[in-house]
């Protein structure tokens, strides 16, 4: 039995065409990395992390690498939301041309949602393409921002303006590393993995709500929560690569969430990105509510269970505050999904019932949003 064989991992396929790939879910997935990513006839990885997760990781995956008989090259950035800046994309993608990174070679993301979004986008415009592989090591990373092939950097206008769709070659999602996660951002987490409960799946929520205890400590329930979560977005990703249709209900939550982001000026002392989308999503709820379009029980069931696990569900809670209703519908003007000027809302008719709104008045956005700021 090989190294490949001796732990069962759950596989998730994702399938677009030639373009297909797996995410693998499991215990150590890292350190057979090198075995992986050699079978995809890559000669030279280029690996970009952060200081934090180099510190955790890198010794591991650069000897896995090593062993696989790979060339090994590190990019290593400052930990946080502010590398997602031109300047780091500049810095990265010098350094990868600097090793004379070819597109036969790979750029191994490892990392959360940030690494994976930045060593993503270098990927994608480094010689119009090199081939990447997402190892995520957050929660949040393994159940989203590493399946489906987004990647960018922010703009001070706004969350992941600049970017493009490049999918990876392969995901490694390691559950061992979610282990070292800070627990506020296993937490943050976490709100991405409700998420698709209530975007769809009614049941999933349920069981949520009954499980999240053996989530967060770890077990069979966690690998169950991770998969359940990368099914959901294969599928999503399959019929809706570009974005164009029913995708957009993954930004279930992000259109609040990101506008408070940008209102915090991304500052993860203040708020993370899994944090805006918990409040992002109970904001969601209670507007449908408030439009008469889900039963008001539901937006309050949704807040009980982020509460239950210890997110922020109201503007209120970010550390020193944000500013008006005014600019923050003027972040909100600025999100990926406005077409021709309006604004476009991922809003619900009750739990597991989420739709795209594109016809929302925005004089009824404003009000909400100055009773929640209220």
């Amino acid at each position: 039995m090989t190294a490949l064989e001796a732990v069962e991992h759950e596989r998730v396929r994702v399938a677009l065409g030639e373009r297909s790939y797996d995410i693998l879910i499991g215990p150590h997935l890292l350190d057979t990395a090198g075995e992986r990513i050699a079978a995809l006839g890559a000669r030279t990885v280029a690996v970009v992390t952060d200081e934090n997760v180099a510190a955790l990781h890198l010794p591991v995956v650069v000897a896995a690498l090593r062993a696989a008989g790979l060339k090994v090259e590190t990019v290593t950035v400052s930990p946080g939301e502010s590398s997602k800046s031109f300047e780091t994309l500049g810095f990265v993608v010098d350094s990868l041309l600097a090793a004379r990174i070819e597109r036969g070679d790979v750029v191994l993301a490892l990392g959360g949602g940030v690494i994976g979004d930045l060593a993503g986008f270098a990927a994608a415009i480094l010689r119009r393409g090199v081939r990447c592989v997402q190892a995520p090591t957050s929660l949040l990373a393994q159940v989203d921002s590493s399946v489906g092939g987004k990647t960018g950097i922010n703009s001070p206008r706004g969350k992941n303006l600049i970017g493009a769709f490049h999918q990876p070659s392969l995901v490694l999602a390691d559950t061992d590393a979610l282990d070292t996660l800070p627990p506020r951002e296993f937490r943050a987490g976490y709100a991405e993995v409700v998420k698709y409960g209530l975007i769809d799946d009614a049941a999933f929520f349920g069981w949520l709500e009954a499980s999240h205890g053996e989530i967060f400590a770890g077990g069979p329930a966690r690998a169950r929560a991770i998969a359940t979560s990368c099914r959901a977005k294969a599928a999503v990703v399959a019929r809706d690569e570009h974005e164009h249709g029913d995708r957009a209900l993954l930004n279930l939550g992000h259109t609040f969430g990101h506008a408070l982001e940008a209102e915090v000026a991304y500052d993860g002392r203040r708020l993370i990105h899994g944090e805006g989308v918990a409040i992002g999503m109970a904001m969601a709820f209670r507007f449908s509510a408030e439009l008469g379009l889900a039963p008001a029980e539901d937006a309050a069931r949704v807040e009980r269970h982020l509460a239950a696990v210890g997110l922020p569900t109201h503007p209120g809670a970010i550390p020193g505050g944000v500013g008006g209703p005014g600019a923050l519908f003027a972040h909100m003007q600025q999100d990926k999904k406005v077409e021709r000027g309006r604004l476009t809302f991922i809003l619900a008719r009750g739990i597991g019932k989420s739709f795209v709104a594109r016809d929302v008045d925005p004089a009824a956005a404003m009000a909400f949003l100055e009773r929640e700021l209220g």
